[in-house]
C-alpha cells in the first residue's frame, strides 16, 4: 500500500498522541488531528467527541488512513467504556466505511489478553516460550475487554466491508520504562512510529493482530507478525533494567500483577478519574 498522504490521527492531545505527533510527519504524512481536548498548538485540531458521528464523517473525509488512539486509557466504569471506547469505535469505523477509508490502525493494548500467564525462564526466552499473538483473549478489566470488543469489530468490518485493519497491542509506549515488568512491553516512542509506519503501509494486512513492543531483551510475546509487516524495533529496554531492578526488586512469581501479562490490571487497575 502506497504510504497515505493525510492521515487522521484520534486521540492527538494524549500522551501517545503527542508523542505519535512529532514522530510521524518524518515519514511524509500530514496529519489531521482529532482529540475531545483542544490539541496544544494546534488551532486546526477537531475538537469533538466520538460520539458526534458528524464530526467524525467530517474529519474522515478524504484522509487516506486513520491511526485510532483515542478513548480512554486506563480503567473506569463499565458506562464510561461503553460510550467512548465501544460506541465510540463503532461510531469511527461506520464514518470510515461511509467514507471510503481504506485503513484503520487501532490501538489495542496488551490488557486485551491481561490475564494470560506471564512467560517465566531465563533471559531472553526461548523463542517458543513467547506468547503469541493468536492466544485466546482474556481481558482483564472493561478496559481490556473493550480493546477485545474493537479487535471483533476490526474483524467484523474487514469480513463485511473490505475495510482493513491492523490492531496492534501496545505494550507501554513512554520515553523509558518505568516499571521492572515494564522492561519486557515496553514500546519505544521512536519504535511506535516505526510500527504504526508499518501498519499502515503494508501491503494486503486485512485484519491482522501484533503486539507492540520494542526488541527487549527480556521480551514476552511474539513479534512476528508485526515484523512481517516490515517492522524492524531498534530500542531495547535492557539499558533501563539494572536501575529499575535495584530500585523495585525483581519479578516475583507468586505476585499476580507480576504472574499476568496485564499487571497490576488483574487486581489493582487504575481508575480514570473523570
Amino acid at each position: 500500500m502506497p504510504a497515505p498522504r493525510t492521515l487522521l490521527l484520534t486521540g492527538a492531545a494524549g500522551g501517545l498522541g503527542t508523542l505519535m505527533r512529532s514522530l510521524l510527519p518524518a515519514y511524509g504524512y500530514t496529519l489531521r488531528l482529532f482529540d475531545v481536548r483542544p490539541v496544544e498548538d494546534e488551532p486546526d485540531a477537531i475538537t469533538a467527541d466520538l460520539a458526534d458521528k458528524e464530526a467524525l464523517r467530517e474529519a474522515v473525509r478524504g484522509v487516506d488512513a486513520v491511526l485510532h488512539l483515542a478513548g480512554i486509557s486506563l480503567e473506569a466504569p463499565f458506562e464510561k467504556i461503553l460510550k467512548a471506547n465501544i460506541e465510540g469505535t463503532y461510531n469511527l469505523y461506520e464514518a470510515a466505511r461511509h467514507e471510503g477509508v481504506p485503513r484503520i490502525v487501532f490501538a489495542s493494548s496488551n490488557h486485551a489478553v491481561g490475564y494470560t500467564a506471564a512467560p517465566q525462564g531465563a533471559v531472553p526466552l526461548d523463542p517458543g516460550a513467547l506468547i503469541p499473538v493468536g492466544t485466546p483473549r482474556r481481558p482483564d478489566t472493561f478496559y481490556g475487554l473493550s480493546k477485545s470488543f474493537g479487535e471483533d469489530l476490526a474483524q467484523l468490518y474487514w469480513d463485511r466491508h473490505g475495510l482493513e485493519t491492523v490492531s496492534v497491542r501496545i505494550g507501554s509506549c513512554f520515553p523509558e520504562p518505568t516499571s521492572v515488568r515494564m522492561l519486557s512491553l515496553w514500546l519505544s516512542p521512536a519504535d511506535g512510529a516505526r510500527l504504526f509506519h508499518a501498519s499502515l503501509t503494508a501491503e494486503e494486512v486485512g485484519h491482522t493482530v501484533v503486539y507492540g513492543s520494542s526488541a527487549n531483551t527480556r521480551l514476552w510475546w511474539d513479534l512476528s507478525s508485526a515484523r512481517a509487516l516490515g517492522y524492524e524495533p531498534r530500542d531495547d529496554s535492557e539499558p533501563y533494567a539494572a536501575e529499575l531492578i535495584a530500585a523495585q526488586g525483581e519479578m516475583d512469581s507468586a505476585n499476580p500483577a507480576h504472574s499476568h501479562l496485564g499487571g497490576h490490571f488483574v487486581n489493582d487497575p487504575p481508575i480514570w478519574p473523570y
